[in-house]
């Protein structure tokens, strides 16, 4: 910690430090729970979304044995390309965070009179649990950018609460203590150089 000035100006700029600090730190507080809320969200977010996979995983799973072989199996991921992934951002208490909008898929043809009954089935069922992983890791993400600034206004609560504020308060009791002292040796010395001057008057 760097030595304070004795001064009533180092009292004056301590004191309106602290102030600024006991200004910035409540929305600093308000932020930080928001941050923690929205890493709750994303965690919801993911839940919900695996549970989606695996009811989709479980509609297919009784029609899933009619993939005959490895070639109507690499068909039906043939069929399934990924054009785009369409994100937008968004911001969440001061941070700029991708938000999941859908996927694009690339339009393969195919003959739905030469294909099994089946077939567009299957190609609907995986384009969807592949849209759900996609989502997954994008509000994964959106998870990891919002803990990084959780930590980093974590550490700014902390050095407010714990080290600014504190050091304010301790440099203004000091400088005040020791401008008190002065005033009082200040009249001390007034008082003696008075009577000492009433003394040499006197004789």
């Amino acid at each position: 910690m760097a030595k304070v000035k004795l001064t009533k100006t180092a009292l004056k700029q301590q004191r309106d430090n602290l102030k600024q600090f006991l200004r910035f730190l409540p929305t600093l507080q308000l932020k930080k729970q928001q941050l923690q809320m929205e890493m709750r969200l994303c965690l919801d977010q993911i839940s919900r979304n695996e549970e989606r996979e695996r009811q989709s995983k479980e509609e297919i799973a009784s029609w899933i044995g009619l993939f005959g072989s490895e070639k109507e199996v690499l068909r039906v991921a043939d069929a399934v390309r990924i054009q785009k992934v369409n994100t937008d951002i968004l911001n969440i208490a001061g941070v700029e965070v991708p938000r999941f909008q859908g996927v694009a898929f690339e339009n393969t043809p195919y003959d739905l009179f030469a294909e099994d009954l089946w077939f567009d089935d299957a190609v609907a069922a995986v384009k969807m649990i592949v849209e759900l992983r996609i989502e997954r890791e994008v509000i994964r993400r959106q998870f990891e950018l919002i803990r990084q600034e959780l930590r980093v206004t974590t550490q700014r609560v902390n050095l407010f609460e714990k080290v600014k504020i504190p050091e304010s308060r301790e440099n203004i009791r000091t400088i005040q203590i020791y401008l008190g002292d002065m005033d009082t040796s200040a009249v001390a010395r007034s008082k003696i150089a008075k009577k000492k001057l009433q003394e040499v008057v006197a004789s």
